[in-house]
């Protein structure tokens, strides 16, 4: 008999935290049909005895399990376990969850009701955090997007705008998008998957409960994701996605960052980039940016404009306040031609400097806005 939902749980190593992880799937208030899906990626610790323990509790309680695995001297991945685990799944949905995290109760019985809402879509949820103080910044920052803002902010640098441990969507959708890249340790498998998804017009939605605790300790798979990897792949998408429908466009921020994604884009996109812009007057005096590793002779000089003499398109590469933030992302839309790369997302401001220069971009945005006539409600890249 097929089930309603799949709970789709990569395993390795997971002995500290397994228990609590299974025993959350035991304590779902779903009245729908449950089944999990467990796939033991080369396991060394006691993580294979400790599914079988909870394979007799679960299936006593009506939720049957399936088990797959391996036992090769190395684990091939989280995002061939995942595939693997969808793969000798049955569900119509499928509830992602990693083995070092605890669902709250109702998590698969709200989900599901989203998910058959917006079949198209992925469905997070708010997250708790354990240890409470770790990552705090980022917490707030996946708990308090706008529904606007799961779209708007898909350049950031925290990656997708719901947290892969929070993932719910149709077995359809999942088929039409995946499966997930299986190149191993080092690959952002949920950051690929959720641009594709992207790509194919899917949607994002959250279920605004904290229905996830959500772990962070030093041997999270998230660790072995160098920043270098992660900008590579924010960049390309923002090369695919906005870029060209831009003949032109101003990188505001002519320091480091602002550098550096001149630097990470293709020659075709460097050709596009205008003008840098930029509040510190020792850079706009200099006057220009020379890319010196560039193969071109002569050397591209980049103008060093102040911002009131620059010109949208934008792409933005400042650190930005959260009132600063709402500002931007309620007076862009995609029509004025405006993108961002907020390369740390929300962070608080330092500095004098950097709170003037985001309050500027803010206000400099929203007479742009107003003077083409749109207005907070349209969509935003």
């Amino acid at each position: 008999m097929q089930a309603h939902v799949s709970i789709i749980l990569p395993v390795h190593n997971a002995e500290p935290w397994l228990d609590e992880c299974l025993r959350s799937v035991l304590q779902q208030d779903f009245e729908g049909t449950m089944e999990l899906s467990v796939f033991n990626d080369a396991s060394k610790d006691k993580s294979g005895a400790i599914i079988e323990k909870w394979r007799v509790k679960l299936e006593d309680s009506g939720v049957h399990v399936i088990i797959g695995g391996h036992d090769s001297l190395s684990p091939r991945g989280v995002g061939y376990s995942k595939n693997q685990a969808v793969a000798q799944s049955s569900g119509s949905y499928l509830c992602f969850l990693d083995s070092d995290d605890v669902m709250m109760p109702q998590r698969v019985r709200l989900q599901h009701q989203a998910a058959v809402q917006h079949p198209s879509s992925i469905v997070g949820c708010r997250v708790r955090r354990d240890p409470p103080n770790s990552t705090e910044r980022y917490t707030r920052w996946i708990n308090q997007l706008t529904p606007e803002q799961l779209l708007t902010q898909v350049f950031t640098a925290n990656g997708p705008t719901v947290i892969m441990p929070t993932w719910f969507c149709s077995r359809a959708w999942f088929s039409h998008v995946g499966p997930f890249d299986e190149g191993g340790q080092g690959v952002p498998e949920d950051l690929l998957f959720f641009y594709e998804h992207l790509r194919k017009g899917g949607g994002v939605v959250r279920v605004d409960q904290s229905l996830l605790l959500y772990r962070y300790h030093p041997r999270a798979a998230t660790h072995s994701v160098l920043e270098t990897t992660i900008w590579t792949h924010r960049v390309r998408f923002l090369e695919e996605q906005a870029l060209p429908r831009w003949a032109a466009f101003t990188i505001w921020n002519a320091g480091k960052q602002g550098r550096r994604l001149y630097r990470s884009l293709t020659a075709a996109s460097q050709r596009k980039v205008v003008a840098f812009c930029d509040v510190d007057e020792n850079k706009i005096r200099k006057g220009f940016y020379c890319h010196e590793d560039s193969q071109e002779r002569p050397k591209p000089r980049i103008p060093i404009l102040h911002f009131r003499a620059a010109r949208p398109p934008f792409v933005i590469c400042v650190k930005l306040k959260h009132l600063v933030l709402t500002v931007l992302f309620k007076t862009v839309s995609t029509r004025t031609g405006l993108a961002w790369s907020l390369n740390s997302g929300v962070f608080p401001l330092q500095t004098r400097e950097t709170r003037e220069e985001g309050q500027i971009a803010a206000e400099r945005v929203e007479m742009f806005s107003r003077q083409d006539g749109f207005h907070s409600s349209d969509s935003i890249i």
